[in-house]
């Protein structure tokens, strides 16, 4: 166990640890130069295009040290606050971390929540200052603002660069000599901590897990604490680039187990293995179900592709634990699926995910949080769908989640920025300049503002020098109304949304206003109403298409055109009384998109 070491790397996104880690299994040989490529252990288009890490990976790397053999174990982290669940688990099964920083951007929000993450563990910190290649890197500067965070030595950072491999040995040799090796006891019954699962469509799923006690062998009887289950260890190895089987693993050991599983919500992130005959006597701490904060309504745009959508979310569930479904319908959109995801970025992958991957041209609805309702009968509902809201008249009051956020800048955005969140109701907890050029905003706000287009708002206003953080804090009484959009008095059942009763006229007009430029005229007059309960807080009109009937009739009296003119009214009353608007597809995605800004 001694020439064991278990490490992280914590980022915020864009920082280049993918490459830094690339650069590393070069370096010990895990990987050869012929079977190289970028950002290996991205291995989805998706994570390599958008340049983020989406799903947490692990690799064993082995790596000769003043004449003796270490094996390091890189267990990988996603970097944005929507999967800091999996982060928290990844660390756990650590016992030191590479906290890596940009040498052009200094630190950011989501590196200093994931460093807290990694303090709370004790786990040993190594600074790396990346991308130090560029010429726009500004080393002194920031090596001040890591002295002050993480209160370090100056000469303790590292100055390095990924792409050129300057530093990495260095890194390297302080992992062996700054990490301390795991401690456990091999002999002691089998405690072991699942971090990640992936599915393989022949062999089921595969679970990733680190031995903290005990030892398992190929074939043994293992239990999976908190879902309960029992299994048996079919096969059992470690992770190098390929999996690679093995007879035993033991305590400090990282590797993975397949036992013919079917479906990934048997194998929870955070849950502890076990022998089933001789379990160990308490679970790894920290086990939580991830919670999805942010839902949404998935349809298929053609309504025969239902069943095919089924399969194709089942499937990537298979991959993505952390998202939930469930069937529903709507009269706009037909049969669908409400999802669960953790936050925006989550959904967006998602639906990206549906598309590629599966091929799925689907819509997506405006996304909303969950909501406490509270009855005058004294009952708790927890409601995410605007259509499951009970009667006004039996509903108490409303609670809604909120988060504390935060965000760091530089000086000059501040007041914009102080705006924007005011404007989505937050309100300022604390301000700290780190440096005179950094700043460190604090907001109590409401997770529902946060949901549609703040992130993009706030890079813009910050010419993309802001980063956000943020958990859900607690769930506070609300103002909030249930805005309906009706055409020609029937409720858009899609369109419906739970709104703060301050935005909802503003929001009521706007999307009115919207709907007008993109439904289709037709040849009768369409009503486009926004309401709360009964009371129609805005109106925009489509105008009937009308044939001229009058064009025939030149001279005469005017009773002739009357007549023409109101035998015409007629048909257009009987018309709209059996006629249906078709409200296209281009009018739902463009009124999910509002600018809430632009008024």
């Amino acid at each position: 166990m001694k020439n064991i070491r278990n490490f992280s790397i914590i980022a915020h996104i864009d920082h280049g640890k993918s490459t830094l880690a690339d650069r590393m299994l070069l370096m010990t040989d895990t990987v050869t130069q012929r079977d190289y490529k970028d950002q290996l252990l991205d291995d989805m288009e998706l994570e390599r295009e958008r340049g983020i890490t989406i799903k947490s990976h692990a690799i064993q790397m082995d790596y000769k040290y003043q004449g003796e053999w270490y094996r390091l174990n890189l267990i990988d982290t996603p970097g944005h606050v929507d999967f800091s669940y999996e982060v928290s688990r990844s660390i756990a099964a650590c016992e030191g971390t590479l906290i890596v920083i940009d040498a052009t951007q200094g630190i950011q929000a989501q590196t200093i929540s994931n460093l807290y993450i990694a303090v709370d563990h004790e786990l040993e910190i190594i600074p790396v200052l990346n991308k130090m290649d560029l010429p726009q890197a500004n080393p002194e500067e920031i090596k001040d603002q890591i002295v002050e965070l993480i209160g370090c030595e100056r000469d303790e950072i590292i100055e390095a660069s990924g792409k050129t491999g300057d530093g990495v040995e260095q890194i390297l040799d302080d992992i062996i000599n700054k990490i301390p090796p795991p401690t456990g006891e091999p002999d002691a019954p089998l405690q072991a901590l699942i971090f990640d699962s992936v599915y393989n469509s022949y062999r089921g799923i595969y679970a990733y897990f680190r031995v903290f006690n005990g030892s398992i062998k190929k074939n043994d009887h293992v239990k999976f604490v908190n879902t309960g289950k029992d299994y048996g260890a079919d096969e059992i190895g470690v992770l190098k680039l390929q999996q690679i089987e093995k007879q035993e693993l033991s305590a400090g050991d990282v590797g993975y187990i397949i036992s013919g599983i079917k479906y990934s919500k048997e194998v929870k992130v955070g849950d502890t293995i076990t022998h089933y005959h001789k379990p160990c006597e308490k679970a790894v701490s920290g086990f939580a179900e991830p919670q999805p904060m942010v839902f949404a309504g998935i349809y298929p745009v053609d309504a025969d592709d239902y069943e095919n959508l089924r399969n194709s979310l089942e499937r990537l569930q298979l991959n993505d634990a952390s998202l939930t479904y469930q069937p529903e319908s709507s009269a706009a959109l037909g049969f669908g699926f409400r999802a669960g995801f953790l936050g925006l970025l989550h959904m967006e992958i998602v639906q990206e995910r549906l598309e590629r991957e599966y091929d799925m041209d689907v819509i997506t609805t405006v996304p909303n949080v969950s909501y406490h309702v509270y009855t005058t009968e004294g009952e708790v509902l927890e409601v995410d769908n605007p259509s499951g809201l009970p009667d006004p008249s039996k509903i108490d009051h409303i609670e809604e989640p909120y988060i504390y956020a935060t965000i760091l800048s530089r000086a000059d955005y501040v007041g914009g920025i102080m705006k924007l969140c005011i404007d989505k109701r937050g309100i300022l907890k604390n301000q700290v300049y780190l440096t005179d050029q950094r700043v460190e905003l604090s907001f109590d706000m409401p997770l529902a503002e946060i949901v549609f287009d703040f992130y993009d708002k706030l890079k813009s206003i910050s010419r993309g020098y802001a980063s956000l953080d943020y958990y859900v804090s607690s769930y506070k009484p609300s103002k909030l109304v249930k805005l309906d959009i009706l055409l020609n008095g029937d409720s858009v059942d899609a369109l419906s949304t739970l709104t703060h009763q301050d935005n909802a006229y503003g929001l009521g007009r706007k999307m009115c206003q919207k709907l007008k430029e993109l439904i289709p005229r037709q040849q009768f007059d369409i009503a486009i109403q926004a309401s709360i309960g009964s009371r129609i807080i805005a109106r925009e009109t489509v105008k009937a298409l009308r044939k001229d009937v009058t064009a025939k009739c030149y001279g005469g009296d005017v009773t002739r055109k009357r007549k023409l003119l109101e035998k015409q009214k007629k048909g257009k009353k009987k018309m709209r009384q059996v006629g249906n608007i078709d409200v296209p597809q281009s009018a739902f995605l463009a009124v999910l998109k509002l600018d809430e800004g632009k008024k």
